[in-house]
């Protein structure tokens, strides 16, 4: 777990995305995703985190569906939601932690 607090204590947003190879939304997810990091690139970080290869981390954060993304700025959970959201809505609510 030391090294996901290292990836989340940064001053900049950083969006992780729980995802699973056999979850259909989450390869949906995938290029909105990209999108999402070009339009951010340097003001925001995208990680994905896949589920069946960090088990703890998921069951530490009590990740219950796929995909599930979460928002972190210094350490601290500011944003959660399951689900596919569109590459604008997700570059606004960055923006907004910014």
């Amino acid at each position: 777990m030391s090294s996901f607090q290292n990836l989340i204590q940064s001053d900049i947003p950083v969006l992780i995305d729980f995802s699973a190879e056999w979850c259909g939304p989450c390869k949906a997810l995938a290029p909105i995703l990209q999108q999402v990091a070009k339009t951010t690139e340097g003001r925001a970080r995208i990680i994905k985190i896949d589920v069946d290869k960090n088990p703890d981390i998921a069951s530490q954060l009590a990740i219950r569906g796929v995909p599930t993304m979460i928002i972190y700025k210094n350490g601290e959970q500011l944003w959660r939601q399951s689900g596919v959201m569109q590459a604008n809505q997700l570059v606004k609510l960055l923006e907004s932690f910014m």
